[in-house]
């Protein structure tokens, strides 16, 4: 049975991360609808939470990430279930994808299917050498869906449809080069490369942080010309609050 912890720490370049893991690590963490519902509540609450600047989201351990949807709840479903089912985890993509503040994958080990769809909705993407991904599901009778919409736009089609049609798995270093993964690391170097990560999401404007997370799913969507409109306005918005004058003040302070 799928469980979900959250902890939060402080982040020495200021403000807060939070780490959400979901746990089925008997199962390689495959989810269920239950894990799916408890985790996307857990994202919107962390992500929500007062000074959380970025979120990092790991499987329990070190085998999977998240090693797909649960085939022992599936085998069962119908037509009028199946929806549901379904709704629940991208319920998940939709609660990474709608968060105010980045959303950082740490991959290890399996990253199947469902999990691969949870994967591809966060901001970014740190595997370690023992990362493995596949889109499994024609495999075993059912199309891939939901956030599998993404993955043309992270490696392109026609890496996308092999991924899609074969079910093919491909190690961390194909997905480092395809561009799914966006940092790549050797095992035993994964949580180094995430603080890493973080503490720059940490060191940079927290307000400027948000309006670009926006910002860019606004990009996913608009033409061209209404993107760049929209950046202007986000750039006035960004000189709202004052943290733009505080940073590029200190930053002239420095240079003198």
């Amino acid at each position: 049975m799928s469980s979900v912890h959250v902890e939060i720490a402080d982040s020495p370049r200021g403000g807060r991360v939070a780490t959400v893991r979901h746990d089925n690590s008997a199962r390689l963490n495959v989810i269920d609808s239950g894990g799916a519902e408890a985790l996307s509540a857990a994202i919107r609450e962390a992500a929500g939470s007062p000074g959380v600047r970025a979120v990092v989201l790991r499987g329990a351990g070190e085998r999977a990430f998240i090693g797909g949807a649960d085939i022992r709840e599936m085998v069962d479903l119908t037509p009028e279930t199946a929806r549901p089912f379904i709704a629940s985890i991208h319920g998940v993509c939709t609660a990474i994808r709608g968060a105010p503040v980045p959303v950082v994958a740490r991959l290890a080990g399996y990253c199947l299917g469902a999990g691969l769809e949870i994967a591809a909705s966060c901001d970014l993407r740190v595997a370690d050498t023992t990362a493995k991904f596949a889109m499994p599901e024609v495999q075993v009778g059912i199309p891939s869906v939901i956030e599998a919409a993404l993955l043309p736009r992270l490696v392109g089609w026609g890496r996308a449809s092999r991924l899609i049609y074969t079910g093919e798995t491909i190690g961390a270093e194909r997905a480092h080069d395809w561009g799914l993964v966006d940092s790549l690391v050797a095992e035993g170097g994964l949580d180094d490369e995430i603080a890493r990560t973080v503490d720059a999401i940490c060191a940079a404007g927290p307000a400027a942080i948000r309006l670009q997370k926006a910002l860019m799913r606004e990009w996913e969507e608009l033409p061209l010309s209404e993107a760049v409109a929209r950046g202007i306005d986000c750039l006035a918005d960004g000189f709202a609050s004052g943290e733009a004058r505080e940073r590029m003040q200190a930053f002239l302070d420095r240079k003198r």
